[in-house]
């Protein structure tokens, strides 16, 4: 482990321990981004991980850097995602955006002082981004003209730029996509009403409605044809750091278990010395291990062939057994469980939202599904031994008649 992201790990913990698990409540009752709060995880160096140093940022690679929304998990898993995709729009824009994008842009996003999201579902595409309408199209000067909408955007009115995928041309298929940056004052760029999303109340979510917004050709981050390649590497980071941010769910849930049944008395003892909470808590341990060594090795695969269906692997598992610790560390702590001083009602809600947010547990079984498909195609055929068929169709004759 590097030194630099020993440094940023630690500056993580302390963020969480010092600014998100003291507040979290209150800005869930406040229903509103705290702003103090991000700007405050800017001045630690979490809102630039993979950026270059020349902008900025700590050049961290994405194998170290996704480690961070672990130890931010351990405070709230919806904090952890919002910035997770922070990073990966700064990432983008430090990346791939034109010279005048970087210095009008970089330094403010790998700072935490302007906030960027990305927007790429649509109301009615959910997980299906060949159904695109959102257009956009060139005019004689260079810029952008963008007109559409899109769903579930995070950070929705309280972020200073979206980086949103387009589809530039009404001809079906992805070779006609970009993805553009879009400044949140850009007349024509406007949002609908907040989702009612409890438990994670205090990060904005709506739909993003774009009427004739026009953008400088600076702003364009992925050209055409780039648009929905560049949008699939961004979901598999982002996949994979939803599964580092579920392992710090993972352990606040296992440790709030912990923490109350070393002292609470029954039968004749501790709950923590019964072998059935032992059991239950045990199980809850290992799926974190698992799920430790899992996200970390799909992070270590992104950008490589394989990337992508580790990423699926790490998003299918992983949020699964955090939903599964989260309901399994409630019941250990019995009615108390339910209380809401405890907070596992909201690790529960959270591990459920991120069972869904960038691709639904769903999803990354197709993935994993298709891989195997292909592994099978080059496999041997396995031939029925001899006498097994010819039984097997005898049987067959039999049930018929």
């Amino acid at each position: 482990m590097s030194t630099k992201l020993d440094t940023i790990l630690a500056a993580a913990h302390d963020h969480t321990q010092d600014v998100i698990i003291p507040n979290v409540d209150a800005w869930n009752e406040k229903k509103s981004w705290p702003r103090d709060a991000s700007d405050k995880a800017g001045a630690a160096g979490l809102t630039g991980l993979y950026a270059p140093e020349e902008w900025g940022g700590q050049g961290l690679p994405l194998s170290e850097g996704i480690q961070v929304y672990e130890q931010l998990g351990l405070g709230d898993g919806a904090y952890a995602f919002a910035l997770s995709m922070h990073n990966i729009c700064t990432f983008a824009g430090c990346g791939y955006g034109t010279d005048a994008f970087k210095e009008k842009w970089a330094r403010d996003l790998t700072s935490g002082r302007k906030l960027a999201n990305f927007a790429l579902t649509e109301p009615q595409s959910g997980s299906d981004p060949m159904k695109m309408y959102t257009r956009a199209t060139i005019n004689d000067d260079g810029t952008w003209t963008i007109s559409g909408s899109k769903a579930w955007v995070s950070l929705a009115g309280e972020a200073d730029i979206y980086f949103t995928v387009v589809k530039t041309s009404d001809a079906p298929g992805h070779k006609d996509m970009a993805m553009i940056a879009i400044p949140a004052d850009a007349p024509g760029l406007s949002f609908g009403p907040l989702y009612d999303t409890p438990s994670y109340s205090f990060l904005p979510m709506s739909e993003m409605y774009l009427d004739n917004v026009v953008v400088s050709e600076d702003n364009v981050i992925l050209p055409i044809g780039q648009g929905l390649q560049g949008s699939l590497m961004a979901i598999d980071i982002a996949r994979v750091s939803i599964a580092s941010g579920c392992c710090g769910l993972m352990q606040a849930a296992l440790d709030t278990a912990l923490s109350y049944s070393k002292n609470r008395k029954m039968f004749g003892g501790k709950n923590i010395e019964l072998d059935g909470i032992q059991w239950m808590l045990g199980e809850v341990a290992t799926d974190l291990e698992a799920s430790k060594l899992l996200y970390r090795k799909a992070a270590e695969a992104l950008g490589s062939p394989e990337g992508p269906l580790m990423a699926a692997h790490a998003k299918r598992f992983v949020p699964d057994a955090a939903v599964k610790a989260a309901n399994t560390c409630t019941q250990v702590l019995g009615g108390m469980g339910l209380l809401k001083p405890y907070g596992l009602d909201r690790l529960s809600r959270l591990a459920q939202m991120l069972r869904i947010v960038d691709g639904t547990t769903e999803i990354s079984r197709v993935v994993i599904g298709r891989a195997l498909q292909k592994r099978a195609a080059g496999l041997p055929d396995l031939s029925v031994p001899k006498g097994y068929g010819e039984q097997d169709e005898a049987s067959a004759q039999v049930a018929a008649e």
